[in-house]
């Protein structure tokens, strides 16, 4: 860790509120990051820790919060994005904002072009863009096109136009939810590299075991409030202490305790293969078995890539790929889902690992969210949408799910990741399923919100549901699970009863280097 001891603030944040139509979202925050450090901002979902962060970077700009930034030593009023940009402040969102059609350098110096004349110089542009891709660890071709490079690349070219900008300061949200194992490794060496070369990190994430590896100092909000900074030079600083900062009490178990009732199989893939949708040559399914009896929590796991989220997409109403051949049964019976519509009224339902981008319509309100899969469920005999009934429904989601809105009538766009999680939940719950298929269901969630969701996890298996959740991390898995499938490269390649399973065994049948058999315990 870098000493921080007599260096000054880069930034500090005084009594800082924002107030929105219902909610106070932030109430009288101070914030300081010294120069040099990466500061950790952690908390539950809809904490405000995004909200503070759009009042630093001019999201939120002057007039519309109380209190002072002082950047630099300097009392700052950003009117937009552009003035924080301009004084060294940059800002790397969750959900990444460059355009996939353009090129690496495009996307780098968009809105900020290196002109010649009237013109872009694309020689400088060309150029100086190998040498930002070379700062940030990447050998890449400058004119390949953003969308044929992978998410953890993606990452790293946001890093690289911040720094075409000259940052000073930099704001990471979540910067590792997207990434497998080896790119957060690599984003993380690389902020430990922008640190030593003067440039301050402002990391808002949920992965604690990160935090604890990188930070300087770790500030917790709850509710609108700070809590805590602690400093991780002290050395008293660990994840329990850390989540029982953020939630106000200690997680002793950070799964929720279940008594399974397991009944007989409910659904089942007998022999399923399918191709790439761009390559009838690549085998995305290779003959895949797998059954989930009711009440039964069943775990599909595998590295990035490994084929488990295009089996799903598969066999849900064949929404992804070139499906070649197999069968599903549900309760015994063979059910044909050539398309999602089908797939719903069969009693499948799929909760997708991108939400905003396949599980919600961001211009929605919540009640027409939650009705949005299965619409005419909630029509009367007139065919019309009996409102009364949908809004009866939706409160009912909004208070079950503690969902952290004051009104069902908000946008979607309005909440936190978390938050959204529980809507898109909501949305599927109210299609009645037989089957729930959760993919990475827990996402860029903190801690709290997590336990929650476990817990209705395991309340849809008490209802006699079956539940198939796809997840990256083991311990989650190993935590909330009956039996769980490991898969690498598109093929099944073992079955653990959960009880007999842990993560290393897991490890060996996922990994491609030692991937060779499979554990019977179906």
């Amino acid at each position: 860790m870098n000493e921080s001891k007599d260096v000054g603030n880069i930034l500090e944040m005084r009594h800082i509120t924002k107030e929105f139509p219902g909610v106070k979202a932030l109430d009288d925050v101070n914030f300081q990051v010294k120069q040099g450090t990466i500061h950790s901002l952690c908390g539950e979902n809809g904490a405000g820790k995004s909200t503070l962060m759009k009042v630093l970077s001019g999201v939120w700009p002057h007039g519309t919060y109380q209190g002072d930034i002082v950047y630099q030593g300097e009392v700052r009023r950003f009117k937009n994005i552009r003035e924080s940009e301009a004084a060294g402040i940059g800002i790397i969102h969750q959900e990444l904002a460059l355009i996939p059609e353009l090129s690496i350098a495009e996307n780098i110096f968009l809105g900020n072009e290196i002109k010649q004349g009237v013109g872009i110089d694309w020689f400088q542009t060309r150029k100086r863009a190998v040498e930002l891709l070379r700062e940030v660890g990447l050998d890449d071709d400058p004119d390949t096109p953003i969308k044929e490079i992978g998410v953890g690349k993606q990452q790293l070219v946001e890093i690289a136009k911040a720094l075409s900008k000259n940052v000073k300061l930099l704001i990471l949200d979540e910067p590792t939810s997207a990434l497998n194992e080896e790119e957060s490794a690599h984003l993380l060496d690389l902020m430990r590299q922008q640190r030593q070369s003067g440039i301050s990190q402002i990391m808002i994430s949920h992965k604690l075991n990160e935090i604890a590896a990188i930070s300087d100092a770790i500030t917790v909000i709850r509710d609108g409030k700070t809590i805590e900074t602690m400093e991780v030079k002290d050395g008293n600083v660990d994840e329990d202490r850390i989540i029982h900062s953020m939630v106000g009490r200690p997680l002793d178990n950070r799964f929720p305790d279940r008594d399974p009732h397991i009944g007989e199989v409910l659904f089942e893939i007998r022999d399923w293969r399918g191709y790439h949708p761009g390559n009838t040559e690549w085998l995305i399914c290779k003959n895949s078995n797998i059954l989930v009896r009711s009440g039964e929590v069943v775990g599909l796991a595998g590295l990035m890539g490994s084929g488990r989220t295009e089996l799903a997409r598969s066999v849900f109403g064949h929404s992804y790929g070139i499906f070649e051949s197999g069968q599903t049964f549900m309760e015994g019976k063979e059910i044909f889902m050539r398309s999602v519509p089908a797939a719903i009224e069969a009693g499948l339902a799929y909760l997708p690992e991108d939400r905003k981008v396949q599980g919600l319509n961001l211009l929605d309100d919540i009640k027409g969210e939650v009705i949005s899969a299965k619409l005419k469920k909630a029509t009367d005999n007139t065919l019309a949408i009996d409102w009364h009934t949908v809004r009866q429904t939706a409160e009912e989601y909004r208070q079950n799910l503690r969902i952290k809105s004051p009104s069902i009538d908000n946008l979607i766009s309005s909440l936190s990741g978390g938050n959204m999680q529980k809507v898109v939940l909501a949305k599927w719950m109210y299609t009645d399923p037989k089957v729930l298929i959760l993919d990475e269901p827990t996402r860029g969630i903190d801690v709290g919100a997590k336990f929650e969701i476990y817990t209705l996890i395991g309340k849809l298996a008490a209802a006699g549901i079956g539940v198939i959740v796809i997840s990256s991390e083991l311990p989650e898995l190993l935590g909330i699970t009956d039996r769980i499938y490991t898969i690498f490269e598109g093929k099944v390649t073992g079955v653990f009863d959960t009880k007999d399973a842990d993560q290393e065994s897991l490890m060996r049948l996922m990994n491609p280097t030692t991937s060779k058999s499979g554990s019977a315990a179906a």
